[in-house]
């Protein structure tokens, strides 16, 4: 008995040895495979690189489009065909999705032909957006870029409130404090009306009042539309791009109403793509398939990468505009665009975590 006793127990810590050697091989290769790969971690850095480059380009663009002399390109027939670009594109997503014609035929039949209400209510956001788009080259046309871009960031403060209000969403005590530093911020940035001037004699005539007034309006619509969008999008199982073909779709149609109301009979008698170059196609492309590629490019983006893209956005406008558009720089906006950029970092980086949640100011875990 005690000469075989032996080896069994050799034998047992042995196969103990053997499993505890598989359980941390396996336990390595999990903590391995956890760990973003390289490419993971490169798309980040092109994701910040892409985000940057669309807040900023489209505003600088923008604002270069409505500073040349001479007549002008009509803003209402630019909006129209961005809309009908990014519903057509989001349209062809689907025909590959649906693998036909047929398929996305049969699907947009579906979801979109058979359930009319739900095109009423995706109306309001497209109705909002379209009314937005138009006030955006109102803004620019008045606006300096780099004060337009700043200011823009207000969007922010509207879209938590909404989202607060519309969605019962919790922020974090550090989150309301980057709300306030934003509004002292763009404050500081419009007080200072010297700082926000330009040498450059534009082609149109510019008026400051008129310009904020067109941010502010605009921040309002993003922030309710965003997040009555979000709150559609929750509640109904239709993929985005189908909903962006919708948005797409009434967006042109109602885009063509506004463009009637202001520059009917200009664009009757000038044609609808009057004084059309390339720089305005760039203008529209920017605005089709920015959003587009934001929403593919935020997948592999965190918040903090997002705050960093606007941040990055906003100091590549303020050195664009001086090089480009004379634009002078002052105590006062710089202090102010410190503090956005400040706000903006702190709101994309204290996201409440789903843990800490039920310890904020009257919610409960339950």
């Amino acid at each position: 008995m005690t000469s075989t006793s032996l080896p069994l127990e050799e034998l047992e810590v042995k196969l103990r040895a053997v499993d505890d050697s598989r359980f941390q091989m396996a336990s390595a290769i999990q903590v391995k495979s956890e760990k973003p790969s390289g490419f993971q971690a490169s798309l980040k850095y092109v994701s910040l690189v892409t985000l940057t480059l669309q807040n900023a380009l489209l505003i600088l663009v923008m604002r270069y489009v409505r500073t040349q002399p001479g007549e002008l390109f009509f803003t209402t027939t630019a909006v129209i065909m961005s809309e009908i670009i990014k519903a057509s594109t989001c349209l062809v997503v689907i025909v590959i999705q649906e693998r036909g014609i047929v398929g996305c035929a049969r699907r947009i039949h579906e979801d979109v032909i058979k359930q009319p209400m739900d095109c009423l209510k995706i109306s309001v956001p497209s109705i909002l957006y379209t009314l937005q788009n138009n006030l955006l080259y109102v803004a620019v046309s008045n606006l300096d870029a780099a004060t337009f871009q700043v200011t823009y960031q207000l969007k922010i403060l509207t879209t938590a409130l909404f989202s607060v209000v519309m969605l019962r969403r919790q922020l974090s005590k550090l989150q309301w404090i980057a709300l306030c530093i934003l509004f002292v911020g763009i404050s500081c940035v419009q007080l200072d009306s010297s700082g926000t001037s330009t040498k450059q004699q534009t082609a149109t005539e510019q008026n400051h009042v008129i310009g904020l007034v067109a941010v502010l309006i605009s921040c309002l619509m993003s922030g309710f539309a965003g997040v009555y969008f979000e709150k559609i999008l929750k509640g109904t199982s239709q993929s985005l791009w189908l909903r962006n073909v919708q948005l797409g779709t009434l967006g042109a149609i109602f885009g063509y109403i506004t463009m009637e109301l202001k520059d009917g009979p200009k664009v009757h008698e000038k044609g609808f793509f009057f004084q059309y170059n390339y720089f305005v196609w760039f203008v529209i492309l920017l605005q089709s398939f920015g959003g587009l590629v934001v929403a593919v490019v935020v997948k592999y983006a965190d918040n903090i990468l997002k705050g960093f893209s606007t941040s990055a956005a906003i100091i590549l406008s303020c050195v664009a505009s001086i090089y480009f558009f004379d634009f002078q720089l002052s105590i006062p906006f710089t202090v102010g665009a410190f503090l956005v950029i400040l706000s903006v970092y702190m709101y994309s980086k204290y996201v409440p975590k789903s843990e800490d949640v039920g310890k904020l100011p009257g919610v409960s875990k339950s």
